[in-house]
């Protein structure tokens, strides 16, 4: 990817004071908007603007100010205020535009933070992080080892340092493999920290421990379970929901419908170590089902062969894939055994009664 900067003169007509008031917005937060989201530099002067960044940056930012221009042409005699909302439907359809134009052109993704780049190591990886940055919702499903916590923790701090978001929430349903939450010591979030050390882990290891305590002091970095998330709109936000398979259909449903404007959300989870009671479906599975058609959400699904811990754990996922699949199989050959002598039982048991 190139990346010579351009800059680009674009002059929006008629010069309307009250318009141009309405397309910045107050603060001018719509610019800000397209700066964080396009990767640009705007600057103004009444109707004068100039685009400095990469040329197709400059392009579709130059592209949404003209239409962004004609959605303040006055109604009824009054001039519209351009609303947050409106902006940001408009950057995400140029957006999805673009990469669809760019979809057949493989891209590999470099993952900046202050402690280093990040680079993915396969290609799975590699189209994890493509997926993310495409997508305003992004699944990676698959088995321990495998970098979807990691990687989507190190996108939520690359977006932050470049400022397209304003915070980091990560958050985790409260549920583990035969343990209550009860027995632990302490209050509610003493109870639930052990659970959210992994994403604690990646945060120090990226940002540093102080600076992620002072972020959290700020509440710019906000780690939570997921039930404080009912009742809450996440605008502007990198929000990660980690060990999703644990969640209900209700939980999953409820945090998805909590994303605002200007926010990504990143779920991960491993549809081989649910935890809920038998009787539970996950709400993982029921996402996949439900949502696998909606083109503005990816799935990524990860194998064994995706793991990046000690070679021996990839080989101890293959053998219980193995060994469960063996399992269904067997099951599968009883039940059909099952189905194919119960009708001769019936019929040889009404014979001797007659």
């Amino acid at each position: 990817m190139s990346h010579k900067l351009t800059a680009m003169d674009l002059y929006l007509e008629p010069a309307d004071s009250r318009r141009l008031a309405s397309l910045c917005g107050p603060f001018d937060d719509n610019i800000k908007q397209l700066e964080r989201r396009i990767g640009v530099e705007i600057s103004y002067r009444n109707n004068h603007f100039k685009i400095v960044g990469q040329p197709q940056g400059c392009l579709t930012a130059s592209n949404l100010l003209r239409t962004l221009y004609v959605e303040t042409a006055p109604l009824k005699g009054s001039t519209p205020d351009l609303e947050p909302e409106k902006v940001h439907i408009a950057i995400q359809e140029a957006i999805s535009v673009e990469a669809d134009h760019d979809s057949e052109q493989p891209q590999e993704h470099f993952i900046k933070t202050r402690k280093g780049v990040i680079k993915p190591r396969n290609p799975n990886q590699s189209q994890y992080v493509v997926n993310i940055v495409r997508h305003d919702i992004t699944f990676g499903i698959g088995p321990a080892g495998t970098g979807k916590t990691y990687l989507a923790v190190a996108a939520a701090v690359d977006a932050l340092e470049r400022q397209e978001v304003r915070r980091i929430l990560l958050t985790r349903p409260a549920v583990e493999a035969g343990e209550k939450l009860g027995f632990l010591p302490g209050d509610l979030s003493q109870k639930v920290d052990p659970y959210l050390r992994p994403l604690y882990d990646a945060l120090f290891e990226m940002l540093g421990f102080e600076k992620v305590e002072r972020l959290i002091e700020r509440s710019v970095i906000e780690i939570a379970p997921l039930a404080y998330m009912r009742g809450r709109t996440l605008n502007d936000a990198f929000i990660i929901l980690d060990e999703s398979q644990n969640t209900t259909v209700e939980q999953m449903k409820m945090f998805l419908t909590r994303i605002g404007f200007n926010s990504k959300a990143v779920i991960t989870g491993d549809i081989t170590q649910i935890d809920l009671p038998r009787h539970v479906k996950s709400g993982l599975r029921h996402a996949i089902e439900v949502l696998g058609d909606v083109d503005e959400i990816s799935f990524n699904f990860f194998q064994s062969k995706d793991v990046v811990r000690h070679p021996v754990v990839a080989r101890i996922v293959e053998a219980y894939e193995s060994y469960e699949q063996r399992q269904q199989a067997a099951s599968a050959r009883h039940d059909s055994q099952y189905k194919l002598t119960e009708p001769s039982d019936i019929t040889e048991s009404s014979e001797h009664e007659s």
